[in-house]
């Protein structure tokens, strides 16, 4: 495990977030920019914060185990959007940022009075990060948007599960992951837009959209064949083989469906004629068998082990994989030369493992310097020093409950 630098190292280094909104379709898009480098300013309200404070199965002294990681690298401020005092700490710290993310309902921030026309009267070159359920427009733009509902939207959900049962989920927030995913990309499309012509824009990322650029061919599959995708477990249909496969101790994943490769997964199996044989020699027709041919290289795996397996397909140059858990990623050889886990101090637990940055990049890579911090923990840092407030105005914001 490595433990990262308190410095920025990433080739957003010099550039400011403002970061507004809870959960997670719109702080993992600060995550991301933090990664790479950015000074993600946190604004959240006096009343109870982020919720995701909170979330997480494991509470160890309290401390819940998601907001260390997706507020990781940010500074963390009290401000309250719905007062006049607390609007204008935006309107001071948008006047010297490059982006103000958020992710409440459309609306909000107009009815607020500082909606991207506002914003972008003060600072021209402002870009805003909006991401949001159903995105800023159409006719569904109103309603609340959770992940569950654009990943149902989106067409995502309808295939996900086994055949013979109601649709099943990711067992990650994937809906909202992947809208903050397209956030970063747009801000950063953006970001070189305003290189060119000095002028910022609104980023509009919706959840449903983000989870409907992922469904391939799924339009036009029914626009020119009238066919439907469905859910089908484990596998992709007329992909094969490509499944979860049965070990003596355990499963593996193993991928053999180009040609080529079928070819020596026919040899390993000891039945080199299953390659040519017609029902399987081609990747039409194995797509038209894979019931069978899954259940042939079943009853070849089911008397290897895990191991056995492995190796075996490593030797014959057969993509392969394990089932990987946490216990599993934090013994890996693999994880451990790349540092894909680090470990992060943090002020109660102590040293925190958690995800590294990615992508990896060569001259200017990303890195964590903190955890998700305290509520209100860098108030008086930005006040003070970012925006030159005295103790005064400090005090005078107190009294109202803007801070």
């Amino acid at each position: 495990m490595s433990k990262s630098s308190p410095e920025a190292t990433g080739p957003l280094k010099g550039l400011r977030v403002i970061e507004l909104g809870v959960l997670l379709a719109g702080p993992f898009c600060g995550q991301l920019l933090g990664d790479l480098g950015a000074e993600v300013i946190k604004i959240e309200p006096p009343d109870q914060g982020d919720p995701m404070r909170d979330w997480g199965p494991i509470k160890p002294k309290g401390q819940g185990l998601w907001f260390p990681i997706v507020a990781r690298n940010k500074k963390c401020i009290v401000a309250n959007m719905r007062k006049p005092e607390g609007q204008q700490i935006l309107k001071d710290l948008v006047a010297d940022a490059d982006f103000v993310l958020e992710n409440f309902r459309p609306g909000t921030m107009e009815k607020w009075g500082i909606g991207y026309d506002t914003l972008s009267a003060i600072n021209p070159g402002i870009i805003m990060i909006r991401v949001s359920g159903y995105g800023q427009t159409g006719p569904s733009s109103h309603k609340a948007g959770y992940a569950s509902v654009g990943e149902a939207m989106g067409g995502l959900r309808y295939v996900m599960g086994e055949a013979d049962r109601m649709p099943s989920r990711a067992g990650i927030s994937i809906g909202d992951t992947l809208a903050a995913t397209f956030a970063t990309i747009g801000a950063l499309a953006a970001l070189e837009h305003r290189r060119k012509t000095g002028r910022g824009q609104m980023v509009d990322a919706a959840i449903y959209e983000s989870c409907f650029a992922m469904m391939e061919s799924l339009i036009p599959d029914f626009q020119f064949g009238n066919y439907i995708r469905e859910r089908a477990g484990s596998i992709l249909p007329k992909i094969a083989p490509s499944n979860i496969y049965p070990a003596s101790d355990g499963m593996l994943i193993i991928a053999a469906n180009q040609d080529t490769v079928w070819c020596r997964l026919a040899e390993l199996m000891g039945r080199p004629e299953l390659a040519h044989d017609p029902r399987y020699a081609t990747h039409i027709a194995r797509g038209e068998h894979q019931g069978e041919l899954d259940e042939l290289i079943s009853a070849w795996t089911r008397t290897q082990t895990s191991q056995s397996l492995e190796d075996i397909c490593e030797q014959g140059g057969v993509p392969c994989g394990r089932i990987y858990r946490a216990p599993e990623m934090l013994q890996d050889e693999h994880f451990a030369a790349r540092q894909a886990i680090i470990e992060v101090e943090h002020p109660v637990l102590g040293g925190f493992k958690m995800q590294n940055v990615f992508p990896k990049l060569s001259e200017t890579p990303g890195n964590v310097r903190w955890t998700g911090p305290d509520m209100g923990a860098h108030t008086l840092e930005v006040l003070q020093n970012i925006l030159g407030y005295d103790d005064t105005k400090i005090e005078a914001l107190k009294a109202v409950n803007a801070i």
